[in-house]
């Protein structure tokens, strides 16, 4: 197994070394200069999208509570489908007429004027946020080397935020959309290939699959989304409010920005759908059968680790299930959600701490070698923030994204859907919904999820929702 898992580091370093040659620009390090492939881009967009929250959380998740977290899913899918469906193409579109780089560029580019003051202000959201998604990343890499060769979580975290660190330093967006589409595969395969072999056992020890998925309602009290969610519409609700986050992360929006035209937008929406139906009807099978193989003794010792972790439950049954190459395999594709998530996130926070921030705070006109380098030692030090944070930290990976996705999500979210499809927007209703979202993401979470049962997730995007468009009202763009 160890064998195989070097052999994945060194098709990785291959394909860093190689890409990293394209890099040449701060433009190329940014977006990728319009050079990659609508295909790379749409299997780079699902592999950020998912991170180890999807082969970690949401397998942990769908263990804990059974069918439960069908909702969960649901809503994630359904997030995905209105981004590739109704968001990418006008993207393109519109960052062709604009010639932005960021998101928060789209607005700037929008309404003018508003340069400096959309980019500080998006800057400080995104590394709030980030730096928190981030450490979630690197927790789940800790998670999954100790799993798999019995590395202390610590210096499983610690190998895991140097390689993401380095590999997105030295080639920028090309280097991560090369790396992404490759990792992309190996989950998507580590969704497909477990599920089926985990079922084949189930069948030989006489485990009836219909009955146990019919029967996957099982609760275990690990959270507010478990405890106080005293009626089925406010589950339901909670869990489809994961639908709303992916309109406003950057670190998929950007991939959408760098599509080549039209046509190839189009081609790569239904390589994305394909491989997100795959890759989560896989990821929650994981979890259900999981569950029962735990109760029927077919892993083992595992029902005691996976008590105090449940989010240990798809690596416990790679190791546990499969020979040591299909599991190296396989293993890999879990290191891969981690890294590809990673890699996307420091690209964000860099891009946006030099384009949006420090471009618009100096006066001067800046070189774009510097730029060049100013991008590169800012993924250094955030990638450093985020380890320490995640050695820090004691939230789950399920956890800790879903906060960081909710404040992110609910800042940029309704301010993108709207600039596309609402022409009242104004400057105002854009500055409404940022400082909106991320207050009350805060604010929710910290004080009002206990009490109300309510996620973050849905509260903080419809109050941003609501306050841009009254905003925009209230203060109109006044006309040429």
């Amino acid at each position: 197994m160890i064998v195989v898992f070097i052999a994945y580091m060194v098709i990785l370093i291959g394909i860093v070394t190689y890409s990293a040659r394209r890099s040449k620009t701060n433009t190329d390090f940014v977006l990728g200069g319009k050079k990659i492939s609508g295909f790379s881009l749409a299997l780079s967009e699902r592999a950020t999208g998912e991170s180890a929250w999807l082969l970690l959380g949401l397998t942990g998740h769908a263990y804990a509570e059974g069918m439960a977290a069908i909702w969960v899913a649901l809503g994630c899918v359904t997030g995905i489908l209105f981004l590739w469906i109704f968001l990418a193409e006008p993207l393109q579109a519109l960052t062709d007429k604009t010639g932005a780089l960021t998101v928060p560029g789209l607005f700037s580019a929008k309404f003018k004027g508003t340069h400096r003051s959309f980019g500080i202000l998006s800057s400080l959201i995104i590394i709030f946020f980030f730096v928190l998604y981030i450490a979630a990343q690197f927790s789940g890499a800790g998670k999954i080397f100790n799993d798999t060769f019995n590395i202390d979580p610590f210096w499983g975290m610690v190998l895991g935020s140097a390689l993401v660190t380095l590999y997105t330093m030295l080639g920028g967006f090309i280097t991560v959309v090369a790396t992404d589409a490759f990792q992309a595969v190996l989950m998507v395969v580590t969704c497909v290939v477990l599920p089926i072999i985990a079922f084949g056992i189930a069948a030989t020890m006489n485990i009836d699959i219909a009955t146990t998925i019919a029967h996957a309602n099982y609760t275990v009290p690990l959270n507010i989304d478990t405890v106080k969610q005293a009626t089925g519409g406010l589950l339901i609700l909670n869990g489809l409010s994961w639908a709303f986050g992916y309109t406003g992360q950057p670190q998929l929006l950007t991939r959408m920005m760098a599509m080549r035209n039209k046509r190839e937008t189009q081609q790569s929406r239904w390589l994305a759908i394909s491989w997100t139906l795959l890759a989560y009807i896989g990821a929650f099978m994981i979890g259900i059968i999981g569950y029962k193989l735990v109760q029927a003794g077919a892993l083992g010792d595992a029902a005691s680790v996976v008590a105090n972790d449940s989010e240990k439950i798809m690596p416990i049954m790679v190791m546990t299930l499969l020979n040591p190459i299909l599991a190296g395999i396989l293993l890999s594709g879990a290191v891969s959600a981690m890294m590809s998530t990673a890699s996307s996130q420091l690209m964000v926070v860099s891009s946006s701490m030099t384009e949006d921030f420090y471009a618009h705070v100096s006066k001067k006109k800046i070189e774009e070698r510097r730029m060049l380098f100013l991008n590169k030692m800012l993924t250094l030090v955030v990638g450093l923030i985020g380890f320490l944070l995640a050695i820090t930290m004691e939230d789950t990976v399920y956890g800790l994204v879903s906060y960081a996705w909710s404040g992110i999500g609910a800042s940029f979210g309704p301010a993108i859907v709207l600039l596309i499809f609402w022409k009242k927007l104004s400057r105002t209703g854009v500055f409404a919904s940022l400082i909106t979202g991320t207050i009350s993401a805060v604010v929710w979470k910290t004080w009002l999820l206990e009490p109300t049962g309510i996620s973050e997730r849905l509260a903080s995007y419809l109050l941003a929702f609501l306050m841009a468009v009254l905003f925009s009202l209230v203060f109109p763009e006044k006309k040429n």
